[in-house]
Formats: structure tokens, sequence, C-alpha cells
């Protein structure tokens, strides 16, 4: 009867569920650790530019010719979305300046995502999803507790009937 007492349920020994609820948390740590320094932001898919739009062709830097980027990709501002001032912020929403060496040229052009915000958008999620796992653990287990509880109460109750 003593044993009984301490387990969280028929079958499952004391130990079992901590043990494992430990063993999950581990191994979703090491998944995210791994996938966040194995990808790079050069090969992550929906990180590559767009075919380039242009407002200005005549400003665009010739097929052959190399630029830098001058600002990383980055939201338009809401104005240059509903205003549709800068072209290509109509299309994603996003914009990037690039510099042509050899013409010094700065145009932009429209890119797909910005991935500092795409990464904080991740970790909100992960943040979010980890709070209601730990939330919905500690509902779990105050029911168990508060059902075992019950259970002995009407067992003791029982025995004093028997008795």
């Amino acid at each position: 009867m003593n044993q009984q007492q301490n387990s969280p349920g028929p079958g499952i020994p004391p130990t079992a569920q901590p043990c494992s609820q430990l063993f999950n948390i581990g191994i979703t740590l090491l998944v995210l650790i791994i996938e966040s320094n194995w990808a790079s932001a050069n090969n992550r898919p929906g990180l590559e530019l767009l075919e380039r739009n242009i407002s200005n062709p005549a400003e665009a830097c010739p097929q052959n010719e190399q630029y830098t980027v001058v600002q990383p990709c980055h939201p338009c501002t809401d104005f240059e979305i509903k205003s549709k001032s800068v072209q290509i912020c109509a299309k994603t929403h996003y914009k990037e300046g690039i510099k042509c060496l050899k013409s010094n040229h700065v145009i932009y052009q429209s890119c797909t995502k910005v991935a500092w915000l795409e990464e904080k958008r991740f970790w909100v999620f992960e943040f979010l999803m980890g709070t209601s796992s730990l939330l919905s653990t500690c509902v779990v287990i105050l029911r168990q507790r508060i059902l075992d509880h019950r259970l002995m109460r009407k067992v003791q109750r029982q025995l004093a009937n028997s008795v």
C-alpha cells in the first residue's frame, strides 16, 4: 500500500516521469544546438535573393559587374509599401541596397526575408512553446496529485468503514 501512495500512476515507477521529461528536454536542446550550428545563413532556404526588381533599369549593374551589399535586407516602411513609392517594396515588403563597384551606383533590390528578424521570430515561438509545455506539465502533475489524494481518501474511508 505504501508503494502505491508514492507511485505517479499504475505500473509507472515514481522516478520514470521526471527522468523521461529531463531526457526529452535534453534531446530537444541538443537538436536545437546542432541545427543552429549546422545551418549557416548562406544555405538556409528562403534567404536567397529574388530576381532583381529595380525601378530604373538604366541604374542596374551590368550582369558581369561585381557589387557589394551596402544595406542588408531590411523591412520597407509602411509608407513605402502603401504609397508604392518604392516599387521593389510592393512585392516582398523587404529591400536591400547594393552598390555597383565599377559604376558606383547604389540601387535597391527585393529580397525575401530578413535573417535576424526570422531568427527572432523563431526564438519567440520556441520560448512560447517551451513555456506552454512547462505550464501544461505543471497542470498535469498537479491534477495527478489531486486525483491520487482523492483516491487515498476514498480507500481510507472504505477501510475505516469495513473495520
